[in-house]
């Protein structure tokens, strides 16, 4: 796959064909709809698993660098026996040498290191409910941003009013979900740096997508991302350890450390679908994919007394509906606009 849009032959009868058409996915819109639910509940699992894992080390950071490390190592092992995502990591260097990818598109990564570090930084004192409402707003945002700049690879999406109420149906699902868990008054900067981190979720998947095509590889775009990732999780982890220490003990609970292993499968498939869907539509995956898993889990595994609660289920099923109304298209657009054009400069 290539990131720029390819000039189609003049329609016969017709005159000359003034238009680019993006290259299409293979993938039908129904079966990326289902794989992006799937990898937005794999994320939800990867958070109670990290979250988990943080609460036996007492250490949060340590618990960021272990899932993103263990993840790395699982993704070198397989890269040894994958010849195209080394032909990928390849065919990444040369672009980055012609200056054909802007070196700043390899660093998606990092917003996945911030992501785990505000939920270090805020998620304990404003509460779980008002750090989901600020990441999901933040992802809607970037996402309606992104699409419509064209930086992911499926080119330009412009506004349309489907998409404007799925988005908003989704910040009304999210905030109907956890409305029960809102108390007190928030410090605004610490709902500012999980927004940031919602907006940084977006741009990582629409620059994982780009690197993606470079690659032609989900593999190469994984395995840069979480390198990019685990190395910035390592500098913070050590800068944390100088001043508080380091956690005691390692638990020996094998599950705890399977959170590297989840995200190597739902960046890697975030990277795969970000072309067919859009930046936007994918984050509203995201988000129905983790109320629906989040929602199974409370049900299944709970880790607090009291039962899960209508508006929690209410939410879910509404950020479904809007995952549903994103993706109608009143009319067919034979005509998409290719991805932004940028450079190593820009």
């Amino acid at each position: 796959m290539t990131q720029h849009a390819a000039q189609q032959p003049p329609s016969a009868g017709t005159g000359t064909h003034h238009h680019q058409h993006v290259e299409q996915s293979r993938i039908p819109i129904w079966i990326a709809l289902v794989l992006a639910l799937l990898f937005g509940a794999g994320t939800a699992l990867q958070s109670r698993v990290n979250g988990q894992l943080a609460v036996a080390l007492d250490d949060p950071y340590v618990a960021a660098a272990i899932s993103f490390g263990s993840g790395l190592v699982i993704l070198l092992v397989v890269l040894t026996m994958w010849k195209p995502g080394r032909i990928g990591l390849a065919k990444v260097g040369e672009a980055l040498r012609a200056r054909a990818l802007p070196w700043w598109m390899v660093l998606g990564g990092l917003a996945g290191a911030w992501f785990v570090t505000t939920q270090g930084l805020s998620a304990g004192i404003i509460g779980v409910a008002l750090f989901t409402i600020a990441i999901v707003a933040g992802q809607t945002v970037g996402g309606i941003v992104f699409d419509v700049i064209g930086l992911g690879p499926g080119g330009r999406r412009p506004l349309s009013t489907t998409r404007v109420v799925g988005a908003v149906l989704a910040l009304a699902a999210i905030g109907w979900a956890v409305s029960a868990q809102l108390t007190g008054d928030a410090p605004i900067l610490l709902m500012v740096l999980p927004f940031i981190a919602g907006v940084g979720a977006s741009w990582q998947q629409a620059v994982n997508g780009r690197v993606k095509a470079v690659a032609d590889s989900a593999l190469t775009a994984t395995v840069v991302n979480f390198a990019v990732g685990t190395t910035a999780l390592v500098v913070v982890m050590l800068v944390h350890a100088a001043s508080a220490g380091w956690p005691t003990a390692l638990p020996a609970e094998p599950w705890l450390y399977t959170g590297g292993a989840l995200g190597c499968i739902f960046i890697a498939g975030q990277a795969m679908l970000v072309r067919r869907l859009g930046v936007l539509l994918l984050a509203l995956c995201g988000v129905a994919g983790q109320l629906v898993a989040a929602l199974a889990l409370d049900l299944m595994l709970p880790t607090a007394d009291e039962p899960v609660g209508i508006a929690t289920i209410g939410g879910t099923v509404l950020a479904l509906v809007a995952v549903v109304v994103a993706s109608i298209r009143w009319g067919r657009r034979k005509h998409a606009l290719a991805p932004a054009e940028v450079t190593a400069a820009s």
